[in-house]
């Protein structure tokens, strides 16, 4: 064994995780395991913790080193476990020196950082889409959100930096990028946004056949970019919203810069503009204070908006948060509300699936014998095609999770 690494949480650890890699086993790192830490939720580091004492005792040789928005966020939580060798930060992953020196707990003030250190990553593993991470850290202060204490602030890649870093990806053979980060519609370089970086890319790599925004704020969304939408096809028709509420009040104590009209005033503007695009959203259930109505309006935003997809949290709080000092729910009450939000989710995704059948959709083709629309919809083949690969094929049914390609 010379570097493994174990992937906690978003898309954006999934890509850092790979440079991470290549920094500890250029740093001459051997026969280590990184644990590559989650913070969005309790149940995230409780997993991360059951994860390093299992690593432990089925590799008691390797040593073990705990990094990512848990361990910046508390480093102290994962120094006290004998299990662990060392701690590293969310900044100081990516610094080559730091995998080379001895100290046990190496974590830099996050919010001092102020330019973005880029994971420039040529190819992902196992992964099918190419990702870029165009920016890191967060601005906003959103009462449940811990991210801000293991990102820092937003910080930007320059335009330049990322346009290289895709047409590296482009030229080894993936044929979609997905730009990601962690609000990624704060990025700005410059005078440029989000909407003009796309545009640039777009542009100036026309051999790039299917580009995807991951995670967005929408109420961020800038004109550049809803122009792009609306008139770019290679600009895939699917946003995973950050919407967290239905309810106005619990918005506002979500400290969230949106109300309930905004965003549905937004899926109807897009729809307009793009009829076949597709919205994911990340829905909290349980947060403090939410009452039976509030609770109502969430559930109603699905249709209002006409989601397909949903990521539901149930309320976790988060050490150090104002929400988490918010009056608490019963967790009983909050894990059946997000029981209940999931079950409308995946009626919401048979619906629409429903409506797919029949349809011709171009599919980009992925291990294991699925592939994904351009809508994001997952696709399971009817026979085993080389992955990376984009076919056009007759949706024939579905199972309820998934569309079935003849």
């Amino acid at each position: 064994m010379s570097v493994d690494v174990v992937t906690f949480g978003c898309r954006l650890n999934i890509v850092e995780s790979e440079a991470v890699r290549r920094e500890a086993e250029a740093a001459g790192v051997a026969d280590a395991v990184i644990v590559n830490t989650c913070a969005v939720t309790g149940e995230a580091v409780r997993q991360a913790r059951q994860a390093i004492r299992k690593l432990k005792r089925e590799k008691p040789d390797a040593r073990i080193v705990v990094t990512g928005c848990a361990a910046q966020a508390d480093s102290a939580q994962f120094a006290a476990m004998p299990e662990v060798d060392r701690v590293l930060g969310n900044e100081d992953k990516f610094d080559r020196a730091a995998w080379a020196r001895s100290e046990r707990v190496a974590v830099s003030d996050i919010m001092a950082a102020t330019a973005m250190r880029a994971p420039s990553v040529d190819a992902l593993a196992g992964h099918t889409r190419g990702f870029v991470q165009v920016q890191n850290g967060c601005d906003h202060r959103c009462t449940f959100c811990i991210i801000p204490f293991g990102r820092g602030n937003s910080r930007s890649l320059p335009v330049h930096d990322v346009i290289a870093q895709a047409r590296r990806l482009v030229a080894n053979g993936y044929r979609e990028i997905v730009l990601t980060g962690v609000d990624i519609t704060s990025y700005v370089d410059g005078v440029l946004r989000l909407g003009a970086l796309v545009k640039r890319l777009l542009r100036e790599i026309p051999e790039l056949e299917r580009l995807r925004l991951s995670s967005i704020d929408s109420v961020e969304a800038d004109r550049d970019l809803m122009d792009t939408l609306a008139n770019e096809p290679r600009l895939m028709p699917h946003l995973h919203l950050s919407l967290q509420h239905g309810d106005d009040l619990i918005l506002k104590r979500m400290k969230r810069r949106h109300t309930r009209e905004d965003a549905i005033r937004f899926c109807d503007d897009l729809r307009r503009l793009r009829p076949d695009v597709a919205f994911g959203a990340d829905i909290i259930a349980g947060f403090p204070t939410e009452s039976d109505e509030a609770f109502a309006r969430s559930v109603a935003l699905v249709d209002a908006c006409g989601l397909t997809q949903l990521h539901v949290f149930p309320f976790s709080p988060r050490p150090g948060t104002p929400a988490s000092r918010m009056p608490q729910l019963d967790r009983a009450l909050v894990k059946e509300r997000a029981a209940r939000l999931r079950e409308k989710g995946e009626a919401a995704l048979a619906t629409h699936l429903g409506a797919e059948v029949g349809a011709r959709r171009r599919v980009l083709t992925e291990r294991g014998g699925i592939g994904h629309t351009e809508q994001f919809l997952t696709v399971k083949l009817a026979a085993p095609i080389a992955p990376g690969t984009i076919l056009d094929l007759h949706m024939a049914g579905h199972d309820g999770r998934r569309l079935l390609a003849a």
